[in-house]
């Protein structure tokens, strides 16, 4: 089973960021100490209570120092149980992966980082509004290789405004060069509770159109696959099957507890979502209850979200548990939608899984929603 722990801080907030967090670390060691508590009150969530990942994300849970990392691993360790290879996942900022910082981690068996580089063009970092440099992205990845941490993962984001692609072509070469097993690329979206969202509004900033996204895609694509990684979710390439095993159990529906505040939580049959408030959050578990509301997913929803994730994955979605999953109602019901998706060349299916074609990829979730019951 999987474990996911958010940590709501950050230094400062990104112009694109719609996750919850705050810029105050002040309350750190209540959020703490609140985690640690719904862990012991959601230590039966889980059927099988031996970890095969844990994730740490955010916020930036880099934020994080030895008394907090060593207070959550304690009480993972007492109330579920970390199995000896497990994988264990860290966002982190490159300004905060210091030699000391690494060295930090290593003692916890943190194996795995994803760093947040996005860009290793100056101006854009600034754009975003981001802390480090150019600089240091490349310097904390060489960083963490001398110091033997060698699953890394770094994210980039595409489709930043700007005259040409030159500057995303520079970024994949960089990226590249950094020899990591593992990147993830997201396109810029635009969310309205964000900065760039109101400065969209009132009209301070221009984005590309849907075309300079799709050309960087298809960039990112060929620049990727043609030095040996392999796309094996519509964000994520990864060099000989290095996948994040984490995120490969959301999009294979495998059950996972998500703790702290704005976490979310999924057991085949329901889906539970933490409070995005950390004064809630907090106060709450210190009256002994879960801040979490639980949503039991109808027949309709375990399809659609199967679809949804399954989908946009190298493992696809296997026909024959749709149509279990759907007591045959997708196959009566969805039969021609399938049929032209097939037919305009979206999507394929081999050995009873259906699957994206190259095509497909560029228009994954509205493909998933166009099938959805």
């Amino acid at each position: 089973m999987h474990l996911y722990l958010h940590i709501p801080f950050c230094r400062q907030a990104c112009h694109y960021c719609d996750f919850h967090f705050s810029t105050s670390v002040k309350t750190k060691s209540e959020i703490v100490q609140a985690i640690c508590h719904e862990i012991f009150l959601q230590k039966d969530y889980l059927q099988d209570k031996n970890l095969e990942t844990i994730y740490f994300g955010g916020g930036t849970p880099s934020l994080l120092e030895e008394a907090d990392l060593s207070q959550i691993f304690e009480t993972i360790s007492k109330y579920l149980n970390i199995k000896p290879k497990a994988e264990i996942t860290l966002e982190a900022n490159p300004d905060d992966l210091t030699k000391e910082k690494l060295l930090l981690f290593k003692k916890y068996h943190i194996n795995r980082l994803s760093i947040g580089i996005q860009s290793f063009h100056e101006p854009h970092l600034k754009s975003l509004n981001r802390i480090h440099t150019s600089q240091e992205g490349e310097t904390c990845v060489k960083l963490s290789q001398d110091i033997g941490i060698q699953n890394l993962t770094i994210d980039l984001i595409y489709a930043i405004p700007a005259e040409s692609h030159n500057i995303f072509e520079l970024d994949l070469q960089k990226a590249i060069a950094l020899n990591t097993n593992h990147i993830s690329a997201y396109c810029l979206t635009i969310e309205p509770k964000t900065v760039f969202g109101k400065w969209l509004k009132q009209g301070k900033i221009k984005v590309n159109d849907d075309d300079f996204a799709v050309t960087q895609f298809e960039m990112l694509l060929n620049h990727l696959t043609q030095n040996g990684f392999e796309q094996y979710e519509i964000s994520n390439f990864a060099k000989n099957e290095h996948y994040s095993r984490h995120n490969t159990s959301y999009w294979k529906q495998e059950e996972y507890l998500g703790i702290g505040p704005s976490a979310h939580s999924f057991n085949q049959v329901s889906r539970q979502y933490n409070v995005p408030n950390n004064t809630k959050y907090v106060k709450e578990l210190q009256q002994h209850i879960v801040p979490a509301e639980i949503e039991i997913l109808t027949l309709e929803d375990q399809v659609n979200e199967y679809l949804l994730t399954g989908l946009r994955s190298k493992w696809g979605c296997n026909m024959q548990k749709i149509n279990a999953l759907s007591n045959q109602l997708f196959q009566k019901q969805n039969a021609p939608a399938l049929e032209k998706q097939i037919r305009e060349g979206f999507l394929t299916i081999e050995n009873e899984t259906l699957l994206l074609t190259y095509r497909g990829k560029l228009f994954a979730d509205r493909i998933a929603c166009d099938l959805f019951l």
